[in-house]
């Protein structure tokens, strides 16, 4: 089977890949995504989030060792009161966002971005989207989840498959949005690339 690269070294995407049947290896690119998310100020959120993701699989996929592979790069970013929350970073930021976002509802976007490398590094890429509600959270709440350091590296600074599930009411789509990699577009992004996902699965 084609080699697949995953441009990305968050453990929840690896876990959904390896869950979903899908052997893979880890390449972390080096792209800085603060400044290229400042160098496009009038992009969407979703927008972002895929222009990131490709940013991510097209520098993986210039290097020596994605030859003959696929490149997968994901990104995610909450939309919230029309803003673009990546990774807050820092517990005081972190606690303001989840302040923000008790008891109220956003949309996580996760863009994916497929590079083939067998002939070429033709590209593609798809954007899914997820609407989030959260439950009240009291400061109580607040400060333990913070405490914990989960949501400081979480693009709208909660997750769904750890800690931070026990505050999300109800997702309106794909969860596997949520956590940062939507299986589902994936099969779609192999099919445009004349792979069928369940390929991937003869070595099980």
């Amino acid at each position: 089977m084609i080699p697949l690269i995953l441009a990305s070294k968050s453990p929840a995407r690896t876990k959904l890949l390896t869950e979903a049947g899908i052997p893979h290896s880890i390449v972390v690119s080096e792209v800085d995504e603060e400044a290229l998310a400042a160098s496009h100020p009038d992009a969407t959120p979703g927008e972002t989030a895929l222009l990131l993701a490709r940013a991510k699989a097209e520098a993986v996929a210039a290097l020596p060792d994605a030859a003959g592979a696929f490149v997968l790069g994901c990104d995610s970013v909450f939309e919230f009161d029309g803003d673009a929350l990546g990774k807050p970073y820092t517990p005081d930021v972190a606690t303001e966002r989840l302040r923000a976002m008790s008891g109220r509802a956003g949309v996580l976007h996760t863009g994916h971005w497929l590079v083939d490398c067998r002939d070429s590094r033709a590209g593609s890429g798809r954007l899914s989207s997820a609407g989030v509600e959260f439950t009240e959270m009291s400061d109580d709440d607040i400060a333990a989840y913070v405490a914990t350091g989960e949501p400081l590296h979480c693009a709208g600074s909660f997750t769904i498959d750890g800690l931070g599930g026990a505050f999300l009411a109800r997702v309106d789509g794909d969860p596997h949005t949520v956590v940062g990699l939507s299986v589902s577009t994936l099969r779609s992004l192999f099919a445009e690339a004349g792979v069928r996902l369940t390929d991937f699965w003869g070595d099980l």
